[in-house]
């Protein structure tokens, strides 16, 4: 299994509003393309996320089924990514004073994932899903700084109180 944590500086329900937008996957998704359909109602358990991923023109479609979702807290995906089988993506938003600690933990379900399992693959896909937790991260925050630039001086001030 591979387990990464990341500190993002906003708080779990806007961080959550991103996991939300299966839209946006693309843009903190390392290796994801393009986002191909979102079910009406993403992320309710059973709906899925089609995205292509990969690197110029090697590519293959593939599909996340959300298996658990406990909402402003927890999605736990099966992203399916034939032919290497599939896998358990589990993201916690855990509250961190204002601010999120997020957790990832990756761990292959079916095909040769399993069997490749082990320190190698697992530190590739740390390496991987540290891109990622940075990107989002990047993403949550220029959000929030651009949320509070918008906002009205008085709607700015009652916030920060």
């Amino acid at each position: 299994m591979a387990r990464n944590r990341r500190l993002i500086l906003s708080p779990p329900a806007e961080v959550w509003r991103l996991l939300c937008d299966g839209r946006r996957y693309d843009e903190w998704v390392t290796g994801n393309q393009e986002v191909l359909a979102v079910d009406p109602g993403w992320p309710a358990v059973g709906t899925t996320l089609r995205f292509r991923v990969g690197i110029g023109p090697l590519t293959t479609d593939d599909t996340s089924v959300v298996r658990i979702c406990e909402p402003g807290r927890r999605l736990e995906l099966e992203a399916k990514a034939e032919p290497f089988g599939a896998a358990r993506v589990a993201m916690n938003l855990v509250p961190w004073g204002e601010h999120t600690l997020f957790v990832l933990d990756w761990h292959p379900l079916r095909g040769p994932g399993t069997r490749m399992h082990g320190l190698p693959v697992d530190y590739l896909v740390k390496v991987r899903n540290g891109m990622m937790l940075t990107k989002l991260a990047k993403i949550a925050v220029a959000e929030r700084a651009r949320a509070r630039t918008a906002a009205p001086p008085s709607a700015a001030a009652a916030s920060e109180a």
